[in-house]
């Protein structure tokens, strides 16, 4: 009896086969259900296409957008550096909650606190994240200053602001009364040599452009404000906006301050001239060693920090001739098609984007140094408080 119903039973399992195929496959069992971290874990980012500069979709519309407005190549280089800052602290945020490492916002709040110009800010409608084209909780703030830092916000005159680098002639104006003043003085003293002109002029646009993003990180902050204040948020983000609030109007403090001893010391230097005893030529490094003399260091710390600083300005100072190599590569580019000499051209191409890639390469190098000391001085002057 019992081999016959074998039998049966394995004459039956072709159409048993056949009905379990044409049902569709059964759902893959699930571990913890809809709460567990494989059901909310995000999708993993697509791979870069070949040609894309970014591994995020957003930033590389941000960088096609500028390639559109035909940005001189130096500010594109500056953009590039800008946008690859904004890249990595972006996925490193997302890491950070991927791996739940972040579950009450504590080190949300201390990146927030830690990091110099790249903040995390949880927004709580998609309007706050839409406002620079940007996704994730940290780019509502820092994606509008690089939006309006380089005219990708279509307001005309964030077009004219100039770079601390090599960008911007004497006509283009200082955008204050008080500095048009003072710039004027100097130029009459008969006090400076070229060369020192060519330096004072470079600290007078690096001053311009600190008030130019505190101008766009008070009117982002204010813009953020208001969207935050008519959303109902859970009460477990309210700490966490209330810290990156306060941690904005620290920034804020802070730009501020600095805006004012640079106006201080562009007054003294231009009714002295130059001090034969100067530390430091690099604005950037200037500002940075005025803030670590003036912070809660030791002096064995601030002499190592002074020694970092003269690597630092090298650095810049590498950058700042592929800069001005990129320039005279894309003039010659220029003149070679504009002339129809193919092989000219192709010579001239080759020249310049391995110019382009350096001055890339190396202005990122120097923003995440810059990132790196700026966010050391301002732990150090926080823990005198």
């Amino acid at each position: 009896m019992a081999p016959r119903r074998v039998r049966s039973f394995l004459r039956g399992l072709p159409a048993l086969l056949l009905l379990l195929l044409f049902l569709g496959p059964w759902p893959a069992a699930s571990h913890g259900g809809k709460y567990s971290r494989e059901k909310n874990q995000p999708k993993p980012s697509p791979k870069r296409e070949s040609g894309e500069e970014f591994r995020m979709e957003k930033l590389n519309q941000l960088w096609e957008k500028a390639q559109r407005l035909h940005l001189p190549p130096v500010r594109l280089a500056e953009l590039h550096a800008d946008l690859k800052i904004q890249e990595r602290d972006e996925l490193a945020w997302k890491k950070l909650k991927l791996d739940g490492l972040d579950e009450d916002g504590e080190k949300e709040a201390r990146l927030i606190r830690n990091l110099n110009d790249h903040k995390r800010f949880q927004a709580g409608t998609q309007e706050a994240h839409a406002a620079c084209g940007l996704e994730t909780p940290m780019a509502q703030a820092s994606g509008q200053i690089i939006l309006a830092k380089y005219g990708l916000d279509g307001k005309k005159d964030a077009r004219q602001v100039t770079s601390n680098s090599l960008s911007g002639t004497q006509e283009d104006g200082l955008d204050d009364p008080r500095l048009e003043k003072l710039w004027h003085k100097a130029k009459t003293s008969g006090k400076f040599s070229g060369e020192e002109l060519d330096k004072l002029w470079r600290e007078f646009l690096h001053h311009k452009e600190k008030v130019h993003e505190y101008n766009v990180l008070l009117e982002t902050l204010s813009r953020t404000e208001e969207i935050h204040e008519n959303v109902i948020s859970p009460s477990d983000l309210s700490d966490i906006k209330g810290s990156v609030l306060h941690s904005r109007h620290t920034e804020l403090k802070e730009k501020l301050r600095s805006i004012n001893q640079g106006l201080d010391r562009l007054r003294r230097v231009s009714h002295q001239g130059y001090s034969t005893e100067a530390e430091f030529e690099e604005p950037r490094v200037i500002d940075l060693w005025d803030l670590a003399q003036s912070a809660n260091l030791t002096d064995k710390e601030l002499e190592a920090f002074r020694e970092e600083l003269k690597h630092f300005e090298a650095k810049i100072e590498k950058h700042n001739h592929y800069q001005k190599q990129l320039e005279i590569a894309h003039e010659k580019l220029r003149h070679a098609e504009s002339v129809g000499d193919g092989e000219r051209v192709s010579r001239s191409r080759e020249k310049h984007a391995l110019l382009e890639g350096r001055t890339k390469e190396l202005g990122y190098t120097v923003k995440k140094h810059l990132q790196d000391l700026s966010g050391r001085i301002s732990r150090a002057r926080h823990n005198e408080l």
